[in-house]
This record gives C-alpha cells, structure tokens and sequence, in this order.
C-alpha cells in the first residue's frame, strides 16, 4: 500500500477566465499563489514528488512541499486543446468545430490536438509509471492538471467514477491509497 497525495495545480489567469489551458504554459495567478501556500501550511509529506513540466505544476509543488526535489514527468501534462486553447466555450459557441466536438461528448479528436482517448491512456500510463518508482509504505505526491486527475481517476479509483464526476477545482488535495490496483479513498 502506497499513500497517494493527488493535488491540481493553483488557479491561472486562464483558469480564472474559463479558458481551455491544456498546452499552455502560464504561471500561478495571485489566487493560485495563495492556494500553493495553503497547501504548502499543510505540512504535507510525500517521498516522492511527481510532476508535470508545466510551470503552473512546478509552482504550486515548489510552495506545497518546499526544498523538495521534484521529478518531471512529461505523461504528466495537460491535454493540447488545439484550436480551443486559449479559448472559453462562450468564446466558442458559434464555432462548428468546436460545437462537433462538445456534441460527441467531448471524444473525439481535437482539430489541431489531443486525441482524448489517447490522452487519458497517457495519463494512466504515467501515473503507473510513478507507482512503480514509490516503493511500497511510502507516499508519493502528483501535482498535475485537473484533466490528468480525471483520467486517472476515472480509470482507477474506487468506487468508480466517470470522467466528469472526477473534476477537481484549482489547488485541490486528495488524500488516498493507491493498493497497486486502484486508488482507494478514506472511509
């Protein structure tokens, strides 16, 4: 049994505009900071720290867990959002491309990005590969993105969840066990 600490990034400036931000490697906004920091009065522990290359991800670990090494991990990263990045669905609502997309469920391939099902694969992929660097009895820390979060959880938490279901706001902590099969949540 391995213990798990799950944690999204701080709030961006895009965040707090609703912007799809996938690929997009913006820092901290004040709120985001100051969300860093919260975690970071926690006093959380972790043997090992996981991290995507973003910056937003490499802020909110330097302040959560400070003078701790982090270990890049690029399966880590956001979805590329291609031709929405940077864009909010308001922004979008008249554009058939991105109207195709929402009305598939969100799916399929994005024009100019991630295909989503490759996508969540990666994720999974990555998070397996960091279970397998945390020896049994430790913690290990993952601070990522909301869709990584997703992704993985969906696929291995129990009790299962949808993708959707599983959406974390900016600077959230999960605190849960990780069995070498799933990821199990307190009672």
């Amino acid at each position: 049994m391995k213990t798990l600490l799950l944690i999204r990034h701080g709030e961006t400036a895009g965040n707090g505009l609703r912007r799809y931000i996938g690929r997009t490697d913006e820092p901290l906004s004040p709120a985001g900071l100051e969300q860093a920091r919260a975690l970071g009065e926690l006093g959380l522990h972790a043997d090992r720290v996981f991290v995507s290359p973003l910056l937003r991800c490499r802020q909110t670990a330097a302040l959560a867990f400070p003078g701790q090494a982090q270990i890049i991990v690029g399966g880590l990263r956001e979805t590329d959002f291609g031709i929405f990045e940077g864009r909010s669905a308001a922004d979008m609502s008249d554009d058939p491309a991105y109207r195709r997309w929402v009305e598939g469920g969100c799916l399929g391939p994005i024009p100019g990005g991630d295909d989503p099902l490759a996508f969540r694969r990666r994720c999974v992929d990555a998070f397996l590969n960091c279970m397998a660097l945390t020896p049994s009895g430790a913690a290990a820390a993952l601070v990522v993105h909301g869709g990584v979060l997703m992704a993985v959880l969906a696929a291995l938490a129990l009790p299962r969840r949808s993708f959707y279901e599983s959406r974390l706001p900016n600077g959230s902590l999960l605190n849960c066990q990780y069995d070498g099969r799933n990821i199990l949540f307190p009672a």
